[in-house]
C-alpha cells in the first residue's frame, strides 16, 4: 500500500540519526557530503512531515527531543534495511556486470569488434565476454530470443522489437582478380555490374541485403545478378582471387588485401555504396553496465 505523505525520505531520517550520533547539525552535514544550511532546510522539513519537534538547537550543538529520540530509534532500523537493500542491488549488478553476451554479423565480428574489446576490457577488466557472430537476420534473433545483451547488424533493415542506432558507417566495394578485365579498365558501370554474375553471402547477409537495396533503389526492378553464394567473408575473397568472378564486400574486409594486390576494387559509376553498420537491443529496455560501455565505444569516431 502507498506511503503516508507524513513519512519523511531517507535521506532526511539518515540525516537526522547522523545528528543525534554526531552531536551537531554541522558535523552530520559533512557527514553526508551537504552544506549546513542544507542540512538544516531538510531537517525542518522533516519536522513539518512529522508535526513536532525532533531536534533542540543549543550552543553546544544539538539533541534530539523525546519525539526525535523515538523517531530516530525507529528510523535507524529503517536506514539499515535501506543500506542491506542497497548491498542486495550491489549485488545483482555485478552479476549482471560479470558477464556480457554480444551478437555481431561477421564484418563486425572480424573487423571492428576485436578493437571495441581491447577499450572495453580496459575498463572491465573482470567481465566475462561472449561473441556469436553470424548474419544480421541471426544476429536480430540472438537479440529477441534474450541470448545477446546488445548486437550490430549491417543489413539496412529495421527489426520489429528492436532498438536501432547507428554506431559506425562504412562503403561497400566491388572486387575482382588482378587479371579480371574491370581490373584493367579501373570502373564498372551500374547496368553491366547489375548484370554480371557475382559471388555473394547467403540471404540475410547484411552486405549482401544492402548491396541488393542499393541496386533496387539505382534500378528500380532490377535485381542483381547471384551466380554463387558463400557463407564466409574469407571464403569469397579466396573465389574472387582464383578468378571465379566479383564480389561486392565491405571496404573493411578487403582494406589489407586490396593493399597487397591480391584484389583489386574498381569503381562502380552510378550506384551508392556508403552504408551504416548499427547497435540493437530490445524496445524499451536501457542498455547498463558493459552493454552501454561497448555501445559507447563502438560509437567513437576513429
Amino acid at each position: 500500500m502507498p506511503l503516508s505523505p507524513r513519512v519523511p525520505d531517507l535521506a532526511a531520517l539518515d540525516l537526522l540519526v547522523s545528528v543525534i550520533e554526531l552531536g551537531s547539525i554541522g558535523r552530520a552535514a559533512q557527514a553526508h557530503g551537504i552544506s549546513q544550511p542544507s542540512a538544516s532546510s531538510r531537517l525542518r522539513y522533516l519536522e513539518k512531515l512529522v508535526g513536532v519537534p525532533v531536534l533542540e538547537r543549543t550552543t553546544l550543538g544539538s539533541r534530539p527531543t523525546p519525539a526525535g529520540a523515538l523517531i530516530a530509534e525507529w528510523a535507524r532500523s529503517v536506514v539499515d534495511a535501506a543500506e542491506q537493500l542497497d548491498a542486495g542491488i550491489d549485488t545483482l549488478r555485478a552479476e549482471r556486470d560479470s558477464r556480457l553476451r554480444v551478437a555481431a554479423s561477421q564484418t563486425i565480428a572480424e573487423y571492428l569488434f576485436p578493437g571495441w574489446l581491447m577499450t572495453l576490457r580496459a575498463t572491465t577488466p573482470d567481465t566475462t565476454i561472449a561473441l556469436e557472430s553470424g548474419n544480421s537476420v541471426e544476429v536480430a534473433q540472438a537479440v529477441l530470443d534474450g541470448r545477446a545483451g546488445i548486437g550490430f547488424v549491417e543489413s539496412p533493415k529495421t527489426f520489429r522489437g528492436l532498438e536501432s542506432h547507428t554506431v559506425a558507417r562504412d562503403r561497400l566495394v566491388v572486387v575482382v582478380a588482378p587479371q579480371h578485365q574491370w581490373a584493367r579498365r579501373g570502373s564498372v558501370a551500374l547496368a553491366e555490374l547489375a548484370e554480371t554474375p557475382l559471388i555473394q553471402r547467403e540471404p540475410g547477409s547484411g552486405t549482401r541485403t544492402w548491396f541488393e537495396h542499393a541496386v533496387s533503389r539505382a534500378l528500380p526492378g532490377t535485381q542483381p545478378n547471384i551466380a554463387l553464394e558463400l557463407s564466409s567473408t574469407t571464403a569469397i575473397k579466396t573465389a574472387v582471387a582464383a578468378g571465379v568472378g566479383p564480389a561486392v564486400l565491405s571496404s573493411l574486409a578487403v582494406a589489407a588485401d586490396i593493399a597487397a594486390g591480391s584484389l583489386v576494387s574498381p569503381e562502380v559509376t552510378g550506384l551508392d555504396l556508403d552504408r551504416t553498420l548499427r547497435a540493437v537491443w530490445p524496445t524499451g529496455q536501457r542498455l547498463t553496465g558493459p552493454a552501454r560501455d561497448l555501445y559507447a565505444i563502438a560509437r567513437r569516431p576513429d
